[in-house]
């Protein structure tokens, strides 16, 4: 009997616990934003000797020169004139790189905010000769997957955002939740001759003596025509264009084609002080480069992801009439990524899923000629031989008959 009700109370105990106990926390994953002091980001800006990178990349090419944008990394400058046997001869420490541009003896580079201008006349003795400061509006990618964003870290004096992690955090009160959406929209709300070839992702172009830079929502405009005395010029917004943000820019003759998130705009830069609105096409919202050869744009459309919900595509526009641009045709192709196009062969990189050949002798009718298994993200078809960059690796290839490609060297990193 004794033994009972000793069970009993320790039963109505357990209930009795149980019953105080709190519900479970209910939690969310968290963006947390990483900050940096500017005075340090600009300290590690350096010349070093030729490095290996772990880090994915761009590619870039002068006539003798090959350069490998490691990003948020720094700048491998190869020896390219003997494209079999490539020499990697210098590195330039650029913690915030993400595109460059040449002209001449000089190289231009973003470092996160800033503009840096380097004299690469020696390049056994290369040196930095300007720096904007303040000059770009730097937005890192914002990680997916995330509820909410933690507005308890922002940056203090002289620092900026330069990444996020994602944390597990309890779900804060009403008065206090700022959801994803709302944090983008407050972040967007208050977001600075001789010349080389880029990439179809290229964000910097040259025209004369005007530098170029997407930024966003709006183009800037830098005056090079004294390299070591470059300066701000103005800002384009894009305001009464068609919407999206910028992101790729490419140059035929006087005009820029611009790549945004909700399709392509043509734009005039006969006066490269005063590039202006001609015409556009626009599209659902997804990532999409463009290239140009002669009166046919080639735009590769990529949905998914934080690209946007549209069916990935190849789209070929007509711009014989520059001020019209029209679809001539649309060719569904899994994830395309960059792109590049040689007189009647356009080549269209897939990622691991390899490089498309096609032939573009009909614009409105590609044909697959040929594919390629190599993991590859973008392509510059130069004169010569064809470049390609994809993970950690640049690969040089020569052009064969029908459509065929032939390795002439890779360099891993």
């Amino acid at each position: 009997m004794k033994t009972l009700k000793i069970g009993i109370i320790l039963l109505l105990s357990s209930i009795y616990l149980i019953s105080c106990q709190k519900d479970p926390v209910e939690t969310a994953l968290f963006a947390v934003p990483q900050t940096k002091k500017l005075s340090e980001i600009r300290a590690s800006v350096g010349v070093k000797s030729a490095q290996s990178t772990d880090s994915d990349g761009k590619i870039y090419v002068t006539e003798n020169h090959l350069f490998y944008i490691a990003q948020e990394n720094g700048v491998h400058i190869f020896n390219n004139e003997n494209p079999q046997s490539p020499v990697n001869v210098a590195f330039l420490a650029i913690e915030g790189v993400h595109d460059i541009a040449v002209k001449g003896n000089y190289l231009f580079a973003d470092n996160y905010v800033d503009l840096l201008v380097f004299d690469i006349s020696n390049l056994s003795n290369i040196t930095l000769v300007k720096t904007l400061e303040n000059t770009f509006v730097y937005n890192p990618e914002y990680p997916e997957g995330v509820d909410y964003y933690a507005w308890d870290e922002y940056p203090q004096q002289d620092e900026i955002i330069v990444g996020y992690t994602i944390e597990t955090r309890p779900v804060p009160d009403d008065e206090y939740i700022y959801t994803m959406e709302g944090a983008l929209s407050d972040m967007a709300a208050s977001s600075g001759n001789g010349v080389g070839t880029g990439g179809s992702y290229a964000q910097f172009q040259i025209n004369k003596n005007a530098l170029y830079k997407v930024d966003k929502y709006k183009l800037n405009v830098y005056n090079i025509a004294d390299p070591v005395q470059t300066f701000f010029d103005k800002e384009v917004y894009v305001n009464s264009w068609m919407g999206g943000e910028l992101e790729t820019l490419f140059k035929q003759k006087e005009f820029l084609f611009v790549g945004s998130t909700q399709g392509m705009y043509v734009v005039n830069a006969m006066d490269e002080f005063n590039p202006t609105f001609i015409s556009g096409f626009s599209h659902a919202t997804a990532c999409d480069p463009v290239v140009v050869w002669d009166d046919t744009a080639y735009i590769t459309v990529r949905g998914g992801n934080t690209c946007g919900a549209i069916q990935d595509q190849v789209n070929v526009l007509n711009i014989s009439n520059i001020e019209n641009p029209i679809l001539q045709s649309t060719y569904l192709l899994h994830q395309p990524y960059g792109l590049g196009v040689k007189e009647t062969t356009l080549y269209v990189c897939t990622g691991n899923e390899g490089l498309n050949v096609f032939n573009a002798l009909d614009s409105s009718n590609l044909i697959l000629a040929n594919h390629f298994n190599v993991n590859v993200t973008d392509v510059i078809p130069l004169d010569t031989h064809l470049i390609l960059v994809g993970p950690n690796k640049v690969i040089q290839m020569n052009y064969g008959t029908d459509f065929t490609l032939t390795p002439i060297s890779e360099i891993n990193f």
